[in-house]
């Protein structure tokens, strides 16, 4: 197969948010082109986005199960391979799960699902199916964080000791979501988000994040969640103690009322030799710190970096590597795990590089346990998928 694939999208018209930066994010390695959508609940807005995005106005359909519909019954080489979800989290599931039973592969926004119980069904399908589902959980897809977790995973550091996550966020300083933010206005409703705000925002990027890094998998936490401004459904601010099962431990916080902070990102994991340093807002430096040596700061596209994170690595040295090319990273590795199994062949170690649904399990399974352990009097909570 000599091709683009083709892209469908539910959401992401020219109203929202994060569409615009998946559409960058898919077209960067031009290895994919967007052919169809279902762009906002909104049929007006949804027609005003094809025409901006020049789409076939055929294909443009008023819901995603119109699309998936119409798109089944197109010949396999006008037809979409994939779609791409990026609605709010309680319209996550149900266009996920149509799309692979009618044998489209699926790339969704995180959370990948509503509820714990959602993820698993996806979980079913898409190992019943032999799909490829892939979760945007952008910050693996930085260079030095795959540079991270090679050096953890080659014991640079030694036994891993302590894994320190931080995730703090300013823009829910405020009651906004009451202030025509629609941003904030869904993350913060429960009928629409979750069980949880925060943590189920940004918490989930923070956790993945300490098991992509270090390889080790939570088996328990502590987890103390707070709402911090007043008339606030769900969690804002939250701190949750780890355990994991290489006898480390750890600690995440996730606050969406730092004020003040952007998207301050940040990861320092420590072993019997040393540590590692990696903040999202300076994302080109790796910071390494010995017990016996001088400070060292790996820096992007250099030739002494691992083959892992010269592969997902654009420019020279010198120039910054983004979110965009973070996001376009997991876009390729899809993109090309995709395209080899439709050649028959088997996607290599390297270009299966990327989120999959067994990462947006355990990611509402998270959500699942600090809630869990947040309300209980007792704390501690044994991980549980």
């Amino acid at each position: 197969m000599k091709r683009k694939l083709r892209m469908g999208m539910v959401g992401g018209g020219i109203d929202a948010f994060i569409g615009s930066v998946h559409r960058v994010a898919a077209r960067m390695d031009g290895l994919i082109e967007l052919v169809c959508g279902t762009f906002s609940v909104n049929p007006e807005i949804s027609k005003a986005s094809g025409e901006a995005l020049f789409v076939d106005p055929n294909r443009v359909y008023e819901s995603y199960q119109e699309m998936i519909e119409k798109e089944s019954q197109l010949p396999e080489d006008v037809r979409m391979d994939f779609v791409t979800i990026v609605t709010p989290n309680f319209v996550h599931f149900d266009p996920a799960r149509l799309a692979l039973e009618n044998g489209f592969n699926v790339v969704i926004e995180k959370p990948m699902t509503f509820t714990l119980e959602e993820a698993k069904q996806l979980k079913e399908i898409v190992d019943r199916t032999g799909l490829t589902l892939a979760l945007t959980h952008t910050y693996s897809g930085y260079p030095m964080v795959k540079q991270a977790k090679v050096m953890v995973k080659e014991n640079k550091l030694g036994q891993i000791r302590k894994v320190i996550v931080e995730y703090p966020q300013g823009w829910l300083s405020r009651l906004s979501e009451r202030e025509g933010n629609a941003q904030a206005a869904w993350r913060t409703d429960p009928k629409r988000s979750g069980k949880s705000g925060a943590m189920g925002d940004i918490g989930t990027h923070a956790a993945h994040l300490a098991e992509y890094i270090t390889g080790a998998k939570i088996t328990a936490l502590c987890a103390d969640l707070h709402t911090m401004v007043d008339g606030r459904l769900l969690d804002d601010d939250g701190n949750v103690l780890l355990r994991f099962d290489n006898g480390a431990n750890g600690v995440l916080i996730a606050s969406q009322v730092a004020a003040g902070e952007e998207n301050a990102i940040r990861i320092r994991v420590y072993g019997e030799k040393g540590g590692l340093e990696w903040i999202q807002e300076e994302p080109n430096s790796l910071y390494l710190k010995w017990l016996d040596e001088p400070k060292q700061v790996y820096r992007t596209g250099n030739a002494y970096l691992s083959d892992v994170a010269k592969h997902n690595t654009r420019i020279p040295s010198g120039h910054p590597e983004g979110l965009l090319e973070a996001f376009a990273n997991i876009y390729r590795n899809f993109a090309l795990t995709v395209s080899a199994k439709l050649n028959g062949e088997t996607p290599s170690e390297e270009i299966l590089d990327f989120p999959t649904v067994d990462d947006g399990v355990r990611g509402m399974a998270f959500i699942d346990n600090v809630v869990a352990s947040s309300a209980s009097s007792e704390k501690w909570t044994d991980f549980v998928v």
